[in-house]
């Protein structure tokens, strides 16, 4: 069986003071190979949680992860992530930051090299090869990230909030590289946003998860994702369904939030 298949998951945190938190509970999902599917919700719903357990950071407490039938039991190649900031490695430049994967398997450094400069030609990076990491904008640290990912020929690339901290210009191009590397490469694509907007852009599925215990409130199939694959972002936001569809959504986590801060206002 190929792709990821998340049942009954859940994960509680112990505190040193005795009492816990049930971050998330009973969440089931099924993600086929080559699927592309945004993950939001409210803050402390759990959406990290959920990435840093299929990525083999954390142990659930509970429920079973498999990942092309096999249980996932920690970290492993087959699964990669892309932080919110490209935690590269500072010492080392561009290509050497993208050959890391492959080097530690033990590839030849001919073989590493290739990998690498094609990935960077990918991402628009040909002639940054020798920059250290610290010479690049923000964005261009998240493209570096994206290609030591896939250095590792991941068949599932796990995104924590990767473009969150650029600015809305940059976000815009990065969002379309996104979807392109998606469409090129065949990977499954879990990406977890706050931003609604993007999770209409690169989910052909948007999940919408409730405020914590974590668990999947409500799930989108969506058409705008492929439509930006070979289309101006900006005008798939102007497509029909987009408008609503957002609306629609902020307008559901809203009163999530309201709810959270009636919670913590009633137990202050």
């Amino acid at each position: 069986m190929g792709g990821l298949h998340i049942e009954n998951l859940s994960m509680r945190f112990d505190l040193p003071n005795g009492t816990s938190v049930q971050a998330l509970q009973d969440v089931s999902l099924d993600i086929g190979s080559g699927e592309m599917v945004s993950i939001l919700g409210p803050s402390g719903c759990g959406k990290t949680t959920l990435l840093n357990i299929v990525a083999g950071f954390l142990a659930q407490t509970s429920g079973k992860v498999m990942m092309n039938g096999h249980t996932v039991t920690g970290p492993d190649a087959e699964r990669g992530m892309v932080f919110q900031k490209g935690a590269l490695f500072e010492w080392m430049n561009v290509r050497d930051n993208v050959e890391f994967g492959p080097r530690m398997k033990g590839m030849p450094a001919s073989e590493r090299k290739a990998i690498a400069d094609r990935l960077l030609e990918t991402v628009g990076l040909r002639d940054f090869k020798e920059k250290a990491v610290y010479e690049l904008s923000g964005g261009m640290q998240q493209r570096v990230a994206l290609a030591r990912c896939l250095a590792n020929d991941p068949d599932l690339i796990l995104m924590d909030e990767p473009l969150g901290a650029l600015d809305a210009l940059t976000r815009e191009k990065m969002q379309g590289l996104v979807l392109k590397l998606w469409k090129e490469t065949g990977k499954t694509v879990v990406l977890i946003t706050h931003s609604v907007e993007e999770a209409l852009l690169l989910g052909e599925r948007l999940i919408v998860m409730a405020p914590r215990p974590g668990r999947i409130y409500k799930e989108y199939r969506l058409p705008f994702a492929e439509r930006g694959v070979n289309a101006d972002l900006r005008e798939v936001k102007k497509s029909e369904g987009f408008a609503e569809t957002r609306d629609e959504i902020l307008s559901m986590i809203w009163e999530m939030e309201e709810e959270i801060m009636g919670r913590a206002e009633a137990s202050a």
